[in-house]
């Protein structure tokens, strides 16, 4: 067997147990820890942590020399991916601040839930591993490596709303959203920081500020997220032309690769 073949083997299985696993006893295993810490957020932080085992077990198989730090982008720069979001948000943050009123009542929970664990593990597990990993290792291009990855992400932000129209924007957005943040952490050399805190201090604002109580928001909250995400890619291609480097995704690396 080929070894872009195994690795995909192994990618599609791990996540499939991946899958099942954190549908069948998630909200269990989160109700069980926060009886044991009495403190729900972390405790949906270590059930997240502890659900990414089959990812990080297929990780370790796929790349055994690298390991899961070096494989899934962890060994990265964490302050030129906090720098790098932080510059790319301010058009969020500074707008919002005009237009809508400050939430102060921002829990804990909300902070660690939708933008601690929401940022970290769902960049790790949907980028690093169920589109970084394919892409990497694999013959798969770009579209057929993130294809599934964003499909999956913008399903999982549907339970926000039962109204036809919002579920349709709700989830253009968000699968939108999964393969901008998968472009930037290839163009990035798979530095997972770049995604995380840019999904982090996105989700931050939208809660700092009371937006929406969906992914979807309105006219003015989508304004300066679309700033925000026109510098994300306006800056990546400028660093990376500066830099004298040739952008990850191009026709060569859309569909299949030749090489790995």
């Amino acid at each position: 067997m080929k070894n872009s073949t195994k690795a995909l083997l192994i990618i599609i299985i791990s996540f499939g147990i991946y899958f099942v696993l954190d549908d069948m006893y998630f909200k269990s295993l989160r109700q069980w820890i926060f009886e044991l810490t009495g403190q729900f957020g972390l405790s949906h932080i270590i059930t997240y942590t502890i659900s990414g085992i089959p990812l990080f077990l297929g990780t370790l198989l796929i790349s055994r020399r690298l390991g899961i730090f070096e494989s899934l982008g962890l060994n990265k720069s964490i302050i030129k991916g906090f720098l790098f979001a932080l510059i790319c948000t301010l058009p969020m943050y500074i707008g919002f601040s005009f237009v809508f009123d400050f939430n102060p009542k921002i829990s804990l929970n909300t902070f660690l839930i939708s933008v601690i664990s929401a940022g970290f593990f769902e960049e790790l597990y949907f980028r690093g591993f169920l589109f970084g990993l394919p892409f990497r290792k694999a013959k798969l291009g770009f579209i057929l490596s993130v294809l599934f990855g964003a499909l999956y992400f913008g399903s999982l932000h549907l339970y926000q709303s039962t109204e036809l129209n919002e579920l349709l924007g709700i989830f253009l957005i968000t699968f939108l959203g999964g393969i901008l943040f998968a472009w930037v952490y290839a163009e990035w050399n798979f530095n997972i920081w770049m995604p995380v805190f840019l999904h982090m201090l996105m989700n931050l604002a939208w809660e700092l500020f009371s937006i929406s109580e969906n992914a979807l928001g309105g006219i003015y909250s989508n304004i300066f997220r679309f700033l925000t995400v026109a510098l994300v890619i306006i800056l990546t291609i400028l660093y990376k032309k500066r830099k004298g480097m040739k952008l990850a995704v191009n026709k060569k690396t859309l569909l299949l690769k030749k090489h790995n």
